[in-house]
């Protein structure tokens, strides 16, 4: 399907679930920095949405449970846009990924037809194309199912493995880990290749969706530029923090096994076991010019790290688990 006309000069509404996450953290501050400030940010995070309401005091923010119906959903009245980033990433149960990522996408979607509101931008993710099978990966799956048959029109964007300010899991996880302990254990050699998307660029990919050419009907695989082993990164992230930390190839099966004991104290942890199945895998994605076809800039691996933990503005900020 051809990309429809751009968008209208007047400013939209729009709604964002799943807002205090990370890309919702660093998309509504793109967005007022493109004077794009007439933002609805739901979210459930106890700990999260007032970070979301101390750095945005000027827009509309709620705290809600997307997987319960409720007030919440008349908050789409009058929207434009819905930008649906709501996603749970990791746990030791199925329960909460069948909440977080399918529950609460068919309540968004009937919010969505209930008000008429005629564009969705869908954040899925690479995991659909994996060869991982998880909860995680699982519900991801049903999650964009639900989304292609909904009648709405949608343009789906699937990233990547993220990183960039905000970051909690994954990159985050290793940066915080390396500012604690001096040995970092690498599994295996580390020479599984990654592929991993700059949220800056990915929000301006959105943007892109919002304020140009609407490519509903159309999936987009959204992959990292630059092939990277995943010792390369460690590495880049001990080094542009000035750390010292020494990194030890330890056997997956010990990590493994260390990842495991951690969650019998840890109902939530904030690395587990299938993250870890995901990290090895051999997975190699989709590389579309995505910088051609959004007109964006496409950031330089080492230029996003150092973004990432040395900006003054937002490179201390680190969301709850």
């Amino acid at each position: 399907m051809a990309p429809s006309e751009p968008a209208p000069s007047s400013k939209p509404r729009i709604i964002i679930p799943g807002a205090a996450g990370l890309v919702g953290q660093n998309l509504i501050i793109r967005l007022k920095e493109r004077g794009l400030d007439d933002i609805v940010a739901i979210d459930k995070h106890p700990d999260n949405v007032p970070l979301l309401r101390e750095l945005h005091p000027d827009i509309e923010v709620i705290e809600a449970d997307l997987a319960d119906p409720g007030p919440w959903q008349q908050r789409f009245a009058g929207g434009d846009i819905v930008v649906m980033l709501q996603a749970h990433i990791g746990s030791s149960r199925p329960e909460p990924f069948v909440r977080n990522n399918i529950t609460s996408t068919e309540n968004v979607l009937a919010a969505i037809r209930s008000h008429g509101i005629p564009y969705l931008i869908h954040l899925s993710s690479s995991v659909v194309c994996s060869v991982a099978d998880d909860d995680y990966t699982n519900t991801k799956r049903r999650q964009e199912e639900l989304v292609v048959a909904s009648g709405v029109d949608a343009c789906i964007l699937r990233p990547t493995l993220m990183f960039g300010w905000f970051d909690r899991k994954h990159l985050g996880w290793i940066s915080r880990f390396m500012q604690r302990v001096p040995i970092f254990p690498l599994v295996g050699r580390g020479r599984v290749l990654r592929q991993p998307m700059y949220v800056g660029d990915l929000c301006s990919i959105i943007l892109s969706c919002i304020t140009g050419e609407r490519y509903a009907g159309r999936i987009f695989n959204i992959t990292g530029r630059e092939k990277l082993c995943y010792a390369d990164i460690v590495r880049a992230i001990r080094d542009v923090q000035g750390l010292r930390t020494l990194i030890v190839p330890v056997p997956y099966t010990l990590f493994w096994l260390l990842l495991r004991i951690y969650a019998l104290f840890d109902s939530n942890p904030p690395f587990t076991t299938d993250q870890l199945k995901a990290l090895i895998a051999a997975d190699e994605f989709e590389l579309i010019p995505w910088w051609e076809i959004f007109g964006v800039p496409s950031t330089p691996f080492q230029e996003a790290i150092y973004e990432t933990y040395r900006d003054p503005r937002f490179s201390h900020y680190v969301l709850h688990f």
